[in-house]
């Protein structure tokens, strides 16, 4: 980046040149000259000229050479009058001397540099990369490549601080995490801050008995904010130490990428002269109901899509180490302090993570959770580049729910009508009869209980889970539904299952539960549990299916979608995952 303007040395070009291949000559002695009365130029009337060429006085003009017919004696024939400075660029038509090439605080492009080049500046004066001193903390941290046992943490805050200050254009100086150690943090602060321009201490910040960077940093310099009024990102430390800003940021994932963004950008960017890069925003209705404390400023992350003339936010994780959340996140949503929170269909601000022209092409898909889903997800994007599969995993019921209130292209549900013993269309039907709807075929799968590996609890089937830890999935989940339909059966009442209160939001989650031995047993699909290597004990075969609005099937993101559940690929990639069936895959039933 420019420190200061810059100014052409030369003039670009630097003499009046020739822009073609051709004759110069003296526009005067042409004149008059016509397709049906040709002037014949002798030898010593012209010059022949390539591009680039200086052309010098008397002649001002250049004839191209596709407009000249050569004669043997060395003369030519014209047939057009040229016109005065025909063809000809005149010295400094692109650059002129002592004009400013670049203003100060310019980010210099590769473009830029040619332009220097041609007015003769060779070397400039830059504002210098700020150097930033990267620091984790914390006993417990290990680096990536290091194999974790119980109580370690992989360190990877400081690898995404390091991505983020190269992305603002400045130097990132990345160090192992420090062990919970008073003094060696202090001394490793108080030589870092003589080599580099700037410290970032992560974690440490909060209030913990191992939580020094504050009390450090009084000791040594001046502790300027410690605390804020934002969620999640509350502990941040904002110092000073030999007149160089140490920022202490919390130690969550999500937390310390807020307060980064919130702090540390606006550091740099006042340090280095740059100006503020605004992100995208537009105006969104928020899917759910959202609940916030009045004494923060909250940040929740959303996916964000189009749905008919309007964008749709939807809530994802809110916990400060949902780190994932920040991944599938498409911005955030920023409730104010003093608001206690959002209703479902609020008209929301949202600060996008992405380029409003991704959001045009995303399908959003609101409802039941299947590994199939990022695989479709996966398979849009690289063979549809720019369209976008978007989900959020609420449970069939809540997915229905928001196509009713047309905040979602389509909902993925298997819900089981306990009176006709018919899947998906029955529900349809009761929750938005009056609109007209369709189901695209999804799979048939198989639905049982999920247990560790070897089973040797000895869980046989639904009347064995009385006996044992049991995790639940979300209320209005398909999965659950079924459970409840199975209990009933049974003649089990949900109280004396222990655990049934417990929720999860995927069958991922509930195979990792039980696979960490944290749960028994939990209702699942095969696919989940083969995925985290469990047992699997089959209760039923269902169908999983796609609901969604007639009007929504001539959607290109929707065909696109159906294209690949139809495709041999995407069928055999099912066969490799297990536990599914492709007989209507794809098919398109119209429910009436």
């Amino acid at each position: 980046m420019t420190s200061k303007a810059v100014f052409a040395k030369y003039n670009s070009p630097l003499y009046d040149s020739a822009a073609m291949d051709g004759i110069a000559v003296e526009s005067k002695k042409t004149i008059g000259a016509r397709e049906n009365k040709p002037i014949m130029l002798k030898k010593e009337d012209y010059v022949v000229i390539d591009t680039g060429d200086p052309v010098f006085q008397p002649f001002d003009s250049v004839i191209m050479v596709e407009n000249i017919e050569q004669e043997e004696d060395g003369s030519v024939l014209i047939r057009k009058a040229a016109a005065p400075w025909q063809h000809i660029r005149p010295v400094g038509e692109d650059i002129v001397q002592g004009e400013m090439i670049l203003p100060s605080s310019h980010k210099i492009r590769p473009i830029d540099i040619g332009v220097l080049i041609s007015g003769g500046v060779t070397e400039i004066e830059v504002i210098k990369k700020l150097k930033v001193g990267i620091y984790p903390t914390g006993t417990e941290m290990i680096e990536a490549r290091d194999n974790p046992k119980i109580g370690q943490i992989i360190e990877s805050n400081s690898m995404m601080f390091s991505a983020l200050i190269e992305e603002n254009g400045s130097i990132p100086f990345r160090h192992s995490a420090l062990p919970d150690d008073y003094e060696l943090i202090k001394n490793t602060i108080k030589d870092a801050i003589k080599e580099y321009d700037m410290l970032i201490i992560n974690a440490g910040s909060s209030a913990g008995t191992e939580d020094y960077t504050a009390n450090i940093l009084k000791e040594i310099g001046e502790v300027v904010v410690h605390g804020v009024a934002i969620k999640p990102g509350k502990p941040v430390i904002l110092g000073i130490v030999d007149n160089k800003p140490v920022i202490g940021l919390p130690g969550y994932p999500v937390s310390a990428y807020i307060t980064y963004q919130k702090f540390v950008v606006p550091i740099l960017e006042l340090m280095g002269n740059k100006v503020k890069k605004e992100q995208d925003t537009i105006e969104a209705n928020i899917a759910r109901r959202v609940v916030s404390s009045i004494k923060h400023e909250e940040y929740i992350r959303v996916k964000v899509g189009k749905v008919g003339e309007r964008y749709v936010a939807i809530p994802l994780a809110r916990g400060a180490g949902a780190a994932m959340s920040l991944v599938r996140a498409d911005g955030f949503c920023i409730i104010d302090q003093n608001l206690e929170g959002l209703e479902a269909g609020d008209r929301v601000k949202i600060l996008l993570n992405k380029r409003v022209s991704e959001l045009e092409q995303t399908l959003v898909s609101i409802g039941s959770h299947d590994l199939i889903l990022d695989i479709i997800a996966d398979m849009m994007s690289e063979k549809y580049p720019g369209e976008y599969l978007s989900s959020s995993h609420v449970g069939s019921m809540a997915g229905l729910l928001s196509l009713k209130r047309e905040e979602a292209h389509m909902a993925p549900i298997h819900i089981l009508d306990d009176k006709t013993s018919r899947y998906n269309i029955p529900i349809v039907k009761e929750i938005l009869g009056d609109r007209p709807m369709a189901l695209i075929k999804g799979v048939g799968r198989i639905q049982g209980i999920m247990v560790q590996k070897e089973n040797k609890l000895g869980i046989k089937g639904i009347k064995d889970l009385i006996k044992h830890r049991y995790i639940n999935r979300q209320r209005g989940a398909g999965t659950r539904i079924m459970l409840d339909f199975k209990l009933k059966e049974a003649g089990i009442s949900p109280e004396e299952i222990t655990g049934y209160d417990r929720e999860a939001a995927t069958h991922m989650a509930v195979a990792v539960a039980i696979k960490n031995n944290s749960a028994d047993a939990g209702m699942g699909i095969l696919s989940a549990a083969k995925a985290v290597d469990l047992d699997f004990i089959p209760i039923a075969n269902e169908e999983y299916d796609f609901a969604i609005p007639v009007e929504n099937l001539e959607l290109k993101q929707v065909k696109d979608f159906i294209e690949i559940l139809k495709s041999h690929e995407f069928k055999n990639k099912l066969i490799q995952m297990g536990g599914y069936s492709t007989e209507k895959t794809g098919e398109i039933v119209i429910i009436k």
